[in-house]
């Protein structure tokens, strides 16, 4: 078993973070986006649609997608659950990682992709488009710091989950877009260095 990963992608880096948080150690194979190798026909023949990361199992079978991947070791390891407990926990879970990927990690990826001039040399920006997801991101942190205003520990409740990496992932990256979470998001600062606090955080 192999994990193709990128130190410097958000999405590998959920992936990290859910095997620390499980204990698992998973040889781990370099494929650098910001080189193209993402792109290569090597690494298409195992993921055609050049997405990281990607998993290969012993058998040699490839499961791509994060949440994939994710799932996968959580069916082989449900100690620690990381996708909730019962049908009302996975469901709330299921809810707000899907909310932190559409409403947060999308924009804030359409952010850095189309106004950060790094990612110029691999894909073409559209300016506008990226500033305006600058104000879609600003509406959701606002959003979010309400949500939390419930009390709760964490984004899904009061155990650490998927949905927590997941919002941690995107806003570590929103820093590099520079569309941090505001000042003013005084709980969700302070969620944020809890889950950063984590062991797992610095996978």
């Amino acid at each position: 078993m192999k994990l193709y990963d990128d130190k410097l992608a958000p999405n590998p880096r959920r992936v990290r973070i859910f095997l620390a948080e499980k204990g698992i150690e998973v040889p781990k194979v370099n494929v650098e986006i910001m080189k193209g190798e993402h792109k290569s026909d090597e690494y298409r023949r195992i993921n055609p649609l050049s997405g990281v990361p990607s998993l290969e199992l012993d058998d040699g079978s490839i499961i791509t997608e994060t949440v994939a991947i994710c799932r996968y070791f959580e069916e082989l390891h449900p100690e620690t659950p990381l996708f909730g407990t019962d049908a009302k926990t996975k469901a709330v879970v299921e809810m707000w990682n899907r909310r932190m990927e559409l409403t947060l990690f999308v924009p804030v990826a359409m952010v850095m992709r189309h106004t950060h001039p790094a990612l110029a040399v691999i894909q073409t920006q559209f300016k506008d488009w990226g500033e305006y997801n600058k104000g879609v991101v600003d509406k959701v942190w606002h959003w979010l710091e309400r949500e939390l205003g419930d009390g709760r520990e964490f984004i899904a409740g009061p155990i650490f989950t998927i949905a927590d990496i997941t919002a941690l992932c995107a806003a570590d990256f929103a820093k590099f877009a520079r569309v941090p979470i505001p000042q003013d998001c005084l709980r969700l600062l302070s969620w944020h260095a809890r889950v950063s606090e984590r062991p797992s955080a610095k996978a």
